[in-house]
């Protein structure tokens, strides 16, 4: 009986707060749990190429909050970005055509001005005495600008030994004047054991066109012992790329024959001192000369190639080879008369220069 007792008991106290509940009182709630605290996401892999770190952006006042304008929208990329004011593309390139335009009219305008006087309040007069340096300026004036120079070159002077005749064989020139004008004597001419077979004077007005390049017109005379001939001159002598020297020549004589000579050769340094220069000269003719035993078209081409020592830049002994042949009518020239076409010797000269 008092077990049962205490089990109605029970049943009552547990069953008062349900009851409560349901008759609209309000229950004491327990308080709420904490939420749980989340767990920080994982870290990126880090990646092979580090991005620049970029700082993060200053917090804006509320007055410059205000000021700063928003951002526009991307233009998209097939409509051109406008911007407020300005002109179109069109007429932004006419601007800077009529710019260039400007800028070119003043390179000629520039260009064409006259040269401003030449200065005459010199510091130095008030340091040194006067006269001694107004002749000072005039030297280096005559010496820069004003100077004639002059200088004579033997650039072949050399005996020949072939198979057949020994011979001879010189060329050279002498000039006189300045940078830009000069007066040059030309000559060149071979010979054997019955005297002289060709030899030639050129005199010639020279012309600098160019850093390394003259124009030269002027007159030839022949003087070997069978027929002579009287020609005007034009040519052109220089450097050229890579140093090669070259000329060129055209020879109308008295007698209305047209012939025509290009040269050229180049300098070898083995050594300061020895120096290796192969060389070829070619020889035409405008049409066939019986008298002088020309044909037209390439007369002759000869080869050479020297060695020489500069004992001094002034005084060079050389050796060397030297190949010629006829060619066309000028062969059979020669053949007809009993002489050789084409002849190789060995030759042994002099190169100098004052």
């Amino acid at each position: 009986m008092k077990t049962a007792a205490i089990l109605t008991a029970l049943l009552a106290i547990t069953a008062t707060p349900a009851l409560a509940q349901h008759q609209g009182h309000p229950m004491p709630m327990p308080p709420p749990k904490a939420a749980p605290t989340p767990k920080p996401p994982p870290k990126p892999a880090r990646k092979s190429a580090a991005k620049p770190v970029t700082a993060p952006p200053k917090p804006l006042s509320p007055s410059s909050a205000a000021a700063a304008p928003v951002p526009a929208a991307k233009p998209a990329m097939d409509q051109p970005t406008e911007i407020p004011g300005a002109e179109p593309a069109e007429s932004g390139m006419a601007g800077m055509a009529g710019m260039e335009g400007m800028d070119q009219g003043a390179a000629e305008e520039v260009g064409a001005e006259p040269a401003p006087p030449l200065p005459t309040d010199h510091a130095a007069d008030g340091v040194f005495d006067p006269a001694a340096m107004a002749r000072a300026r005039a030297q280096l004036e005559e010496e820069h600008s004003g100077s004639v120079i002059s200088k004579v070159m033997l650039s072949l002077g050399e005996y020949r030994v072939g198979d057949g005749e020994n011979g001879y064989r010189w060329e050279g020139e002498a000039w006189v004047g300045g940078d830009l004008n000069r007066l040059v004597i030309k000559s060149e001419g071979e010979g054997g054991e019955d005297g002289i077979d060709a030899a030639e004077v050129q005199a010639l007005y020279s012309r600098a066109v160019s850093p390394y390049f003259d124009l030269q017109a002027g007159l030839r005379q022949d003087f070997q012992s069978g027929p002579k001939r009287t020609y005007a001159t034009v040519g052109f002598e220089g450097g050229a790329p890579y140093w090669f020297e070259t000329a060129g020549s055209l020879f109308l004589s008295n007698k209305g024959e047209l012939l025509a000579r290009l040269e050229g050769s180049y300098d070898l340094r083995l050594s300061q001192r020895w120096i290796l220069q192969p060389r070829i000269e070619a020889n035409l003719s405008g049409q066939d000369i019986s008298e002088l035993e020309l044909g037209s078209g390439v007369s002759n081409i000869e080869l050479g190639l020297r060695l020489r020592y500069e004992i001094k830049r002034e005084f060079a002994p050389y050796i060397g080879v030297s190949f010629d042949r006829k060619f066309g009518g000028t062969a059979d020239y020669a053949r007809a008369l009993g002489k050789d076409d084409q002849a190789t010797s060995l030759v042994i000269g002099l190169r100098a220069w004052f």
